[in-house]
């Protein structure tokens, strides 16, 4: 048993029969029955011949696709996946908590439950928890990449996580680079505005929830970074906020979730949107994924690109330092898009 906090992980929590009341979300944040919708998240091929006008599109209308033909093998994907839910699944309680986080900082590294660190409050006071359970790495810069932090079971976790954290940020600065040359600039503008990535990599496990019609895996949110890349099983439950309505973002194989994220939205002065997306749960089934999120340093100013104002399209967002807006996220809450919402001007 965790006796270091107030909050219990998610799994020990699965096989009751109701949830938690710090669990169960307002009545107007819980998931509504799943509906058939004739719209989807794009999926895009980057050997598509039409593939920079297809980014455009996806990028202003949703802000989140699914990339195949990435170049990513999907063998990687599929150890990525396995290593992970081996590690949620095989593990006892009092191994993982070897790795316990400290829950009182934001975004610290190891395993961990809850994501917000609230100002002015007790622990867990006032905060509806997330059912989930999550093991964060920080991968990159190099420095930051400490393996020996990392769960040392199956054997092959820690080269897994390092080969995939390679992958992902080389991605990630292909992707960059397509989705400004979308926006007729230099396909260095955005790598350009945000200096060196700070990347880490976060992979969530939800288990079985007795009453997923109370509760979300993840709240909704956008991220505050510049573009995470994600994969997930073939549960599904991650969805995307679309024209009023939550989406889903059906699970494939090998393609990898790309979302846009509030840094990009504000480079991009807004041509571009940060997805607002979350989790939900189901009663039968655990689920997992791994989000990989690619960051400025907390140092960096962060302001819309030179290449895309002017005097026909002047700033539409103030100029903030990237550790502030973490800051803020982190204590405040994220509230859907409100951090971002804060900078218009």
């Amino acid at each position: 048993m965790d006796t270091a906090g107030a909050v219990l992980r998610v799994q020990t929590l699965s096989q009751t029969q109701r949830i938690p009341s710090q669990y169960i979300q307002p009545p107007h944040h819980r998931p509504s029955p799943t509906t058939l919708h004739h719209t989807t998240v794009p999926v895009i091929s980057l050997s598509s011949p039409n593939l920079l006008r297809s980014i455009s599109l996806a990028c202003a209308d949703w802000g989140a696709f699914q990339v195949t033909n990435h170049g990513v093998r999907v063998r990687l994907l599929d150890d990525m996946r396995r290593v992970c839910r081996e590690w949620f699944e095989g593990t006892e309680l009092e191994e993982k908590l070897r790795y316990k986080c400290d829950e009182g900082k934001a975004a610290a590294e190891g395993y961990g439950t809850r994501m917000l660190v609230k100002e002015g409050e007790g622990e867990g006071e006032g905060e509806v928890l997330d059912w989930r359970d999550y093991f964060d790495h920080h991968t990159w810069p190099m420095e930051r990449r400490r393996p020996e932090r990392w769960p040392g079971y199956p054997i092959e976790y820690r080269e897994v996580v390092g080969e995939y954290s390679n992958q992902m940020k080389a991605l990630a600065e292909k992707l960059l680079g397509l989705i400004s040359e979308s926006l007729g600039a230099r396909s260095s503008c955005i790598l350009d505005a945000i200096g060196e990535i700070y990347q880490n990599i976060t992979v969530s496990y939800y288990p079985p929830c007795p009453q997923p019609e109370l509760t979300l895996g993840l709240q909704a949110h956008s991220d505050i970074g510049v573009i995470t890349l994600l994969i997930q099983d073939d549960t599904g439950g991650l969805q995307v906020f679309k024209d009023g309505e939550w989406i889903t973002v059906e699970p494939i194989t090998d393609a990898i979730v790309v979302i846009l994220a509030d840094q990009t939205e504000i480079i991009t002065n807004g041509a571009y949107r940060s997805a607002e997306h979350r989790a939900i749960t189901n009663a039968n089934r655990a689920r997992l994924s791994v989000a990989t999120f690619h960051d400025p340093a907390k140092t960096r100013k962060i302001s819309p690109a030179s290449d895309l104002i002017g005097e026909s399209s002047p700033p539409k967002y103030r100029e903030v330092v990237y550790g502030d807006y973490f800051s803020s996220w982190y204590t405040k809450g994220p509230e859907g898009k409100r951090n971002l919402d804060a900078l218009l001007l």
